[in-house]
């Protein structure tokens, strides 16, 4: 148990918001990776595997700062079912620029979480509020790479 900060319940409803779906994001990344065909195929293979890695690690970072401020993280899979914000990923094989839109609007809707509850966070925890901005940055880089594979000039 901790004896310093402890976050009040707002906190810990945002923090597990984020944690519900950057775990989430780390499934659909990896559904991406191995359905996707096409032309582009081995970048894209690769690059969903990159947000894969920030969404894990998020979801770790995320976690841990759960308990660090006496709150307790949930990321069981029945959880995560139940209370994400992305939208379903389709199952089977998946063309390149259709897995690129579904996983771009994957990272939106995680950024969009992370974004909302930003002030209320900061407010609360300055220190949570920075992990959020990481991996706000992270994954809107990520959205920008991928976005790019498919973008006309």
């Amino acid at each position: 148990m901790t004896t310093g900060f402890v976050a009040p319940t707002h906190l810990r409803e945002a923090l597990q918001t984020i944690l519900t779906n950057t775990l989430d994001l780390a499934m659909v990344g990896k559904q991406a990776h191995w359905n996707v065909v096409g032309p582009n195929f081995r970048s894209l293979h690769l690059a969903f595997d990159d947000v894969v890695d920030i969404a894990r690690s998020g979801a770790d970072d995320f976690a841990e700062r759960l308990r660090a401020v006496g709150a307790i993280p949930d990321g069981r899979t029945a959880t995560v079912a139940e209370a994400t914000s992305l939208p379903a990923f389709p199952e089977g094989e998946i063309n390149g620029p259709k897995a690129v839109e579904l996983m771009v609007s994957s990272i939106e809707t995680v950024v969009g979480q992370m974004r909302k509850v930003f002030d209320d966070v900061d407010d609360a925890d300055p220190t949570s509020a920075d992990l959020l901005n990481d991996y706000i940055a992270s994954l809107e880089q990520q959205a920008w790479f991928l976005a790019s594979v498919i973008r006309e000039a």
